[in-house]
């Protein structure tokens, strides 16, 4: 059977990256972000491969994850990504925050990828009556590490990221009879829209560490917090 990969905001940076990435290893690939004709780099992908399928989502529209889930009921997803994210505001400082931006911020980055989960988790339970280990994996970062952060701030972004790493590790947990795997991602500092042109690598880069991490999974890496060059991190 072809594997077969859903991933969200794959219209650009890593998740486009990794998008092309699996195309090329002959995955099945099932292509999500708000606007898919308006991404040009993905309708050109979309125009050479026949494995590639594209879908107009909005993370934070629970609605539209469910129908889509029903839409896809049949498919058995063998790696499901959640990459979609959304940094926030920057330049803050401590008395300055936005709370309207940081709830923005926590519906992509902390609630949308449990309801993904929720709504998704049949799909990867067919993938393991086939013979294979699926797996969730999302796209966390290391400023949501509580025991790395020597620098403060950031409180929008870093909660939500913690946050999720939270959310993953219970995910880890409750979905390990079902025998479904669960990991936080760290891609990276990358030089995406997010990242900047600062940023050490590009996103080809990040996208080939973290499918190695993932073509290697093991059980006992299942709830774990782990970079895009195989090394974990501490929550």
């Amino acid at each position: 059977m072809t594997p077969t990969l859903f991933i969200t905001g794959a219209n650009r940076g890593i998740g486009l990256a990794l998008t092309e990435l699996y195309l090329e290893h002959g995955w099945q690939v099932i292509a999500c972000c708000r606007f898919p004709g308006s991404a040009p780099h993905l309708m050109t992908l979309k125009n050479r491969y026949t494995t590639l399928s594209t879908h107009a989502l909005d993370v934070t529209d629970h609605a539209a994850v469910q129908q889509l889930a029903s839409e896809l009921s049949d498919i058995s997803i063998h790696l499901l990504i959640n990459n979609a994210g959304l940094y926030g505001p920057k330049g803050y400082a401590f008395g300055e925050v936005d709370t309207a931006a940081w709830r923005d911020v926590l519906e992509v980055n902390t609630i949308a990828p449990l309801v993904i989960a929720e709504h998704f988790t049949p799909h990867l339970i067919k993938a393991r009556h086939s013979g294979h280990t699926p797996i969730f994996a999302f796209l966390s970062s290391k400023v949501g590490s509580m025991s790395d952060n020597q620098s403060g701030g950031g409180y929008i972004y870093r909660s939500s990221k913690a946050a999720l790493n939270a959310v993953i590790k219970s995910l880890s947990i409750d979905l390990r009879d079902q025998g479904i795997r669960a990991v936080a991602l760290h891609p990276g500092w990358v030089q995406t829209q997010m990242g900047g042109p600062n940023a050490l690598i590009n996103a080809q880069e990040s996208a080939q560490g973290l499918k190695q991490v993932l073509d290697t999974l093991t059980d006992s890496q299942n709830g774990s917090f782990i970079d895009y060059q195989g090394k974990e991190i501490g929550w």
